[in-house]
């Protein structure tokens, strides 16, 4: 079996679905860069999904997204499957939880249950999964 490398565009065929491919990338890559100066908006995360929109529809774009200095590396570990630094995940979590607490106590209208439950349950899922994302020591 040959493996390709992850970092090879796979170019959609169909025209439409690199086009919409793409236009998400650039919109979740501009959330990205508002990231880097407002506090809470996580800048990584949101730039590992959009190289991952990249990869379908557009080599160019998603080798800038890898190659930048400032979150490159950290793109290149998670799409390569190495995961994210060790002494970086309680950073993380306890961001995100100060944000979600911030969010269900004070944000969020008391008579918004369901927002609230929402908020706290996608909190937990991110827990989950960023615990569950390999350890680079």
């Amino acid at each position: 079996m040959i493996m390709s490398n992850v970092h090879d565009v796979n170019l959609s065929e169909n025209k439409l679905a690199r086009i919409i491919w793409f236009s998400t990338g650039i919109i979740v890559m501009s959330v990205g860069f508002i990231g880097v100066v407002v506090p809470g908006l996580p800048t990584t995360p949101l730039m590992i999904l959009a190289a991952a929109c990249f990869a379908k529809s557009s080599q160019r774009f998603y080798d800038w997204i890898i190659n930048n200095k400032m979150f490159g590396k950290h793109v290149i570990n998670y799409r390569e499957g190495k995961g994210i630094p060790k002494k970086v995940k309680p950073i993380i979590l306890t961001t995100m939880w100060i944000f979600v607490i911030f969010a269900i106590f004070v944000g969020i209208p008391d008579e918004l249950l369901i927002p609230k439950i929402l908020t706290f349950a996608l909190a937990l899922f991110g827990t989950i999964f960023i615990t569950s994302l390999p350890s680079i020591v």
